[in-house]
């Protein structure tokens, strides 16, 4: 910087953790923050951003997520939060997604990078990346390509994530990495602040994850999670057990939309959505959406119990009749009933990694509870459980028999909703402003 150029002090109400204290203090060209849930990650990707945009005063920046709603809701969110509460002026162009620091003129471009190819462009002077282990590596190598600013005064890639076993994150910055690559690992239990708010943080999340996923997510590990059977902590002498309906609870029905075969599973929650009964199970060839809900209509629409739908969010995707999949349950049910269903399906799906944990979590948690039982007639439910599997890739295997994945994939978006359920009770509300329960 020349001599005759005023510095600019802000200051920020941040109080880094001994994690985001090293990780900030790296002078790594290419810097990683690898750390379980609740370790402050998010918090370190912003802080390091605001901090690198006013060191490179003037130029150009990039802050990136693996998607646009990712990088939406979470990324920016975080980012704007910050800046705001510290009233730190700046000035966000939405069409070009651009935010411009007044204090320093430097730009941050706000990037999903999940079509990676569209990241050539511009000399960077650094970049940040969001949930790195839910990136492709191209993302990355694109990126590392565009970091070249010649008038950047500290060039600097560096990203933040939650383990995700040995994939090419771990091998880049753990066990392979080259010269110019570091990486800082948060411990769990770390984040004293999130402790104080939420003191049973960590055990709530015992009780809900299975014992692999609770070392992943909570602990931190890097663990070879696509090995074997996916449901592996399914038993058939354990958990399957005739079940009965209960009148007096809601009727959850959550659907897995697909054409050959049409599946969806009935199930009910018990002792504040701990427990899950899977009472049956839908399993239609060459069936529909129109004759799904018609059949379980038939079956379930002259119980006087609620009835709540669940089930894959790309159910609100237009099909080629012109109507959503949840449009047509919902023109079924008020031809037969005369009401319209309540419908809680989430705008997106969770992830194939959190909805299958979630499930695994509920057939023995890591403190060994069994929270789940599967009725006997349940009979292409429990083949899934015994029979998917993974590729030696490491992704689910639905190309060996097209019948599976898809009646444990609709529970698993029944027994998601009722973790989300679980949490956003104590917390006291939902997000997206929908009806919890």
């Amino acid at each position: 910087m020349g001599g005759t150029e005023r510095r600019i002090n802000r200051e920020i109400e941040y109080r880094p953790l001994p994690s985001q204290k090293r990780f900030h203090a790296s002078k790594a060209r290419f810097k990683g923050f690898s750390g379980p849930i609740g370790s402050g990650k998010s918090q370190a990707l912003c802080q390091e951003a605001i901090r690198l945009a006013y060191i490179n005063k003037g130029r150009w920046g990039l802050l990136g997520a693996p998607t646009y709603p990712m990088l939406r809701d979470a990324t920016q969110a975080a980012l704007f939060e910050i800046l705001d509460s510290n009233h730190i002026p700046y000035d966000h162009n939405k069409a070009e997604n651009v935010l411009t620091l007044r204090d320093t003129k430097s730009r941050i471009l706000f990037r999903p990078v999940d079509e990676f190819e569209r990241l050539r462009g511009t000399n960077l002077a650094w970049f940040g990346l969001d949930e790195l282990t839910y990136t492709q590596e191209g993302a990355w190598l694109r990126l590392e390509g565009r970091l070249r600013d010649p008038k950047a005064t500290q060039l600097c890639g560096f990203a933040v994530w939650t383990p995700k076993g040995y994939d090419w994150v771990y091998k880049k910055f753990v066990t392979e990495k080259v010269a110019g690559y570091q990486v800082v690992m948060a411990k769990p239990r770390e984040n004293q602040y999130l402790l104080e708010k939420t003191p049973d943080f960590y055990d709530q999340l015992r009780l809900s994850y299975d014992e692999r996923f609770y070392k992943q997510e909570v602990l931190g590990e890097y663990l070879n999670m696509n090995a074997g059977k996916v449901y592996f902590n399914f038993d058939r002498e354990v958990h399957v057990k005739e079940t009965k309906i209960d009148v007096r609870k809601p009727i959850y029905w959550a659907n897995d939309f697909n054409v050959d075969p049409m599946c969806s599973v009935v199930v009910q929650f018990q002792n504040d959505y701990q427990h899950v009964n899977v009472i049956d199970e839908f399993f239609l060839r060459d069936s529909s959406t129109q004759e799904a809900t018609k059949m379980f209509l038939e079956k379930y629409g002259v119980l006087k119990a609620e009835i709540r739908i669940l089930g894959d969010a790309s159910g609100n995707q237009k099909q080629t009749t012109g109507a959503t999949d949840y449009g047509t349950i919902s023109s079924v049910f008020s031809e037969v009933t005369g009401q319209k269903p309540l419908i809680l399906t989430p705008p997106s799906n969770p992830s194939v990694r959190e909805r299958i944990g979630a499930v695994n979590s509920k057939l023995k948690s890591a403190l060994g509870e069994v929270q789940m039982t599967i009725d006997p007639k349940c009979t292409e439910l429990v083949k899934d459980f015994e029979e998917v599997g993974y590729k030696e890739s490491g992704m689910i295997d639905k190309d060996s028999n097209k019948l599976r994945t898809h009646l444990s994939d609709a529970l698993g978006y029944a027994v998601w909703h009722a973790l989300t359920c679980k949490l956003e009770k104590r917390v006291g509300h939902r997000s997206d402003g929908r009806v919890v329960g």
